[in-house]
């Protein structure tokens, strides 16, 4: 069973449930905003090795801008960086997809289609 944590106002959040849906890829749904995914998630996502903490982070979302997160994001711990995204999933890359032993970040089809399958 696949989690996603998501944003169902997002359309990229949409186009990953709808392709999740249409390969038979049971999943269940977290609303991102109400529940952020927690630090042990996405320091999992870190080592596992194929994203970085700055991939992590919704780079064009409002909160992102808001908080000024671009200057702010380099001089900032790991740990630091994570306690924002566990307390602001605003501040997220969406979706992720995990089963707990892979993980995705963000949407893009040929990505999804190797880690899930088609």
């Amino acid at each position: 069973m696949l989690t996603l944590y998501g944003y169902n106002k997002c359309s990229t959040c949409r186009n990953a449930k709808k392709y999740l849906d249409q390969h038979g890829l049971n999943h269940t749904f977290i609303d991102i905003t109400e529940q952020p995914p927690p630090q042990a998630l996405l320091k999992a996502i870190l080592k596992a090795g194929d994203y970085q903490l700055k991939d992590l982070f919704n780079k064009s979302g409002v909160q992102y801008r808001e908080l000024n997160m671009k200057d702010k994001l380099p001089n900032l711990s790991e740990a630091e960086a994570l306690k924002l995204l566990t307390q602001n999933g605003k501040l997220c890359k969406r979706p992720i997809i995990t089963n707990g032993k892979k993980y995705t970040v963000g949407y893009k089809e040929d990505v999804m289609k190797a880690v899930w399958g088609s």
